[in-house]
């Protein structure tokens, strides 16, 4: 892999060969982030300080798109080392604060135009999301939530960025599955079973009316879980909107129920939202997963990817 950056001017530099790296890259919530640490000369033509952009390629292909966040010069008697890290282009919507204001109806266009486009991001084709009457954005909010808040709450799309930092408005596609059978070199599994955060029950109640509505998770609460939320809905809303946020709120929480990792001895087997089917002898959990989150890495052991599986039908 090589690692470029680009500095204030926009000008792009080609760093120098990468002792180890780390890629990490979410379905959208956290952000994703990138670590590097490569020799360092002083007295290079380009400035650390100025470095504002991350890029990195595989074999011609961009695989990651983001933002230098911090750099670290360390100088001892083997020489100087340089480290970089930062975050993905989501960072420009989560470090910027929306503007709060009422929209009477607001469409994905207004949206891009007041909250994405503002930060240089732009939009991978494909979006279509329908307009939102009395959509309002609160005093306080990030550029990111209320993209979040549009996308998720009323288009039922996780927003994203992808690997070209494009926000990405569309769902998982169902492509090709990645077989990991025992030919693939799986160097680790792990099966995390977690009960906490999951919730068992949600009250939406409707701020005006009093109503409340309920919705339950019947399989955990037949495991004994018992982990209870209230949402109080901000304005006058219908049942199914109550409903739905209420479910919302239970399948998101459902999806940490159960988590499979697994790591392989091979950069970029899987990318957040591929299909992986897990084929492998004397384990239990064999099936059908999509990936949650891909941290792709190269260090003394060598190149690796590490998985974190979730259920295919699983809620960000």
């Amino acid at each position: 892999m090589t690692g470029y950056v680009i500095d204030r001017a926009g000008v792009r530099w080609q760093l120098p060969s990468l002792l180890a790296w780390q890629l990490d890259y979410t379905a959208g919530v956290p952000c994703d982030s990138f670590w590097l640490r490569f020799l360092w000369k002083l007295g290079s033509d380009t400035d650390p300080r100025e470095w504002v952009e991350f890029q990195a390629e595989d074999n011609g292909e961009r695989v990651f798109t983001g933002l230098v966040d911090e750099c670290e010069r360390t100088r001892d008697s083997d020489g100087e080392i340089m480290e970089i890290s930062g975050r993905g282009m989501a960072a420009r919507l989560l470090d910027n604060e929306a503007l709060g204001q009422d929209y009477e109806t607001a469409t994905l266009a207004d949206i891009l135009r007041d909250h994405v486009t503002p930060y240089g991001i732009t939009a991978a084709p494909g979006a279509s999301l329908p307009a939102v009457s009395q959509f309002s954005v609160a005093v306080g909010s990030s550029e990111w939530s209320v993209v979040y808040d549009f996308a998720r709450y009323y288009g039922g799309v996780a927003p994203r960025f992808d690997k070209l930092g494009r926000l990405v408005l569309t769902g998982w596609t169902e492509g090709e599955e990645r077989v990991l059978g025992d030919g693939v070199p799986v160097t680790k599994l792990v099966c995390r079973d977690r009960r906490y955060g999951v919730l068992s029950r949600v009250l939406v109640r409707d701020r005006y009316s009093g109503a409340v509505q309920t919705v339950e998770n019947g399989d955990f609460l037949a495991r004994g879980g018992m982990a209870r939320r209230v949402i109080t809905m901000p304005g006058r809303s219908s049942y199914k909107t109550m409903r739905y946020s209420g479910q919302f709120q239970l399948d998101k929480s459902k999806a940490q129920l159960e988590r499979l990792e697994v790591e392989v001895a091979l950069p970029f087997c899987a990318w957040p939202g591929d299909l992986v089917v897990l084929e492998r002898k004397e384990w239990d959990r064999n099936g059908r997963y999509r990936v949650a989150q891909a941290t792709v890495g190269m260090d003394e052991r060598g190149y690796w990817t590490r998985l974190d599986l979730a259920r295919p039908d699983f809620v960000m």
